[in-house]
């Protein structure tokens, strides 16, 4: 009997073990978190910091692996003659005295990965208002920090642990889940034969027909087809369809290389729920990386590409399996695509 319940109580605890986070992307007044499927976060301060960004991440599980920045910067890169932000630090109002010990300095950045000195920090700064920059107009605005260090505390499981930021508790570290598994998609046919010459001339044939026979809007000036070798006997075939001012929607079709030509049309789901409330996605400036063999889109929230979200998709024999999503919602001159944090990785 005592093995019975031994072996329900294992039962029991698999789903908090094993079970792949569920993604989550968040703001609290003045700061986003955004924890992906790993249930790795991440969190900074948006909105008007003009420049001045605090960034803090975090991994699941019981061993303290996190990061806390704070740069100077964005889409462009700071004047020359700019001094040192380490030095020019002010806690609403006060200089900041940092242990410089601890901490990586560069002119316009400085970072620790030293636990005892994240948590003493963040510790001090949570129920302030500003860090600003002496003689600057750059600010982190501090409201909304402690909301963020408690839902990344709720995501990892860590509330009532050692290891939580806002409510500690006698709890070890090893209470806290591990990151789940991460899944593969693995790349079927990675070398498949390219396409000959007349493959190739008679499949944008296909595609053009195809083209004049959709409801599309974009100008016939402007429309492309693009075909690329998926495996030995499939193509991948994308047409542009809509364009807005920074966006164009392609349709995409997995087209056999041979005749007569039979295709079926790409669709790409995700395998979470989006902030849109919507699990299918647009091919929206869509791409094929050759060296990769990934599928990409890229959605512009603006022309700078500095929010939106970037999107990369592996075949599987059958479909497209999402590899990586990625999403910045707030537009705030801060990044670009190749650094917006990600929802959902794989290997």
């Amino acid at each position: 009997m005592r093995h019975s319940y031994l072996f329900i109580f294992m039962l029991t605890m698999l789903p908090a073990l094993y079970v792949q986070a569920a993604p989550a992307q968040r703001a609290f007044s003045d700061w986003q978190v955004t924890c992906n499927n790993q249930n790795f976060c991440i969190a900074r301060n948006i909105n008007e910091h003009k420049g001045l960004v605090m960034t803090l991440s975090r991994s699941a599980g019981a061993k303290t692996d996190a990061v806390l920045r704070i740069e100077l910067g964005g889409l462009a890169t700071p004047s020359a003659g700019e001094p040192a932000i380490a030095p020019r630090l002010l806690l609403d109002g006060e200089p900041l005295a940092l242990d410089t010990r601890h901490w990586q300095l560069s002119p316009w950045r400085l970072s620790t990965d030293d636990t005892a000195t994240i948590n003493a920090f963040l510790a001090t700064i949570q129920e302030k208002h500003m860090i600003a920059l002496n003689r600057g107009k750059q600010e982190i605005s501090l409201d909304g920090l402690k909301a963020t260090l408690l839902f990344i505390d709720s995501q990892q499981k860590r509330v009532g642990s050692e290891t939580a930021w806002i409510k500690k508790g006698d709890d070890p570290p090893l209470s806290v889940p591990p990151a789940p598994a991460l899944k593969e998609v693995a790349v079927i046919n990675p070398t498949p034969t390219p396409l000959t010459r007349q493959e190739r001339s008679d499949l944008i044939d296909y595609g053009t027909w195809r083209m004049n026979n959709s409801q599309c809007s974009l100008d016939p000036a402007r429309r492309e087809v693009r075909v690329t070798a998926l495996t030995d006997d499939k193509a991948l075939m994308m047409i542009s369809c809509e364009a807005g001012a920074y966006n164009t929607v392609d349709l995409a079709w997995l087209v056999s290389r041979k005749k007569p030509f039979a295709a079926r049309a790409v669709r790409l789901r995700l395998p979470f729920v989006a902030a849109s409330e919507s699990s299918d996605m647009e091919l929206m400036n869509a791409g094929f990386d050759e060296k990769n063999r990934e599928l990409t889109t890229l959605a512009l929230g603006r022309g700078i590409a500095d929010c939106g979200i970037q999107t990369r998709w592996r075949f599987n024999g059958q479909r497209f399996r999402l590899v990586r999503y990625a999403e910045e919602p707030s537009c705030d001159n801060w990044h670009g695509p190749d650094a917006w944090p990600t929802l959902w990785i794989t290997r």
